[in-house]
């Protein structure tokens, strides 16, 4: 059975950096593509990244671009997103994200596309 498993979340200073990481399991070698969304508590999920894994294509949400970054490790089967210069207003909760296996997706992080999906892992940063 497929898994996402987040880690790397925390409380982390405005200005500064952090890497979540997700690790997949299962049938994980056949995931096409990981992402990244996040969630503000009492807002709708926002995409954040996704990386088609085997041609190493990243796309990003509006708020992502130029601060964040989405890398993969295929052997470790672990997908990371590099958050630099982290500002308040990003205390959110982040989730990884897979399609079903051998799926593709958008580059526009449609969730409806998304069929497995991590526990969430908090991202705080106070103000």
């Amino acid at each position: 059975q497929e898994r996402l498993v987040e880690s790397g979340g925390g409380w982390v200073q405005a200005g500064e950096s952090r890497r979540p990481s997700c690790v997949a399991s299962g049938r994980s070698v056949s995931f096409y593509a990981m992402g990244w969304f996040r969630q503000v508590p009492g807002n709708e999920r926002e995409f954040v990244a996704v990386i088609k894994r085997v041609v190493g294509e990243s796309y990003y949400g509006h708020s992502a671009k130029g601060r964040f970054t989405i890398f993969a490790d295929i052997a470790k089967s672990t997908v990371y997103l590099q958050m630099n210069s982290v500002n308040a207003e990003e205390t959110v909760v982040y989730y990884c994200a897979a399609p079903e296996v051998l799926m593709d997706v958008g580059m526009e992080g449609k969730e409806i596309e998304y069929e497995f999906w991590g526990q969430g892992n908090e991202v705080t940063v106070p103000s």
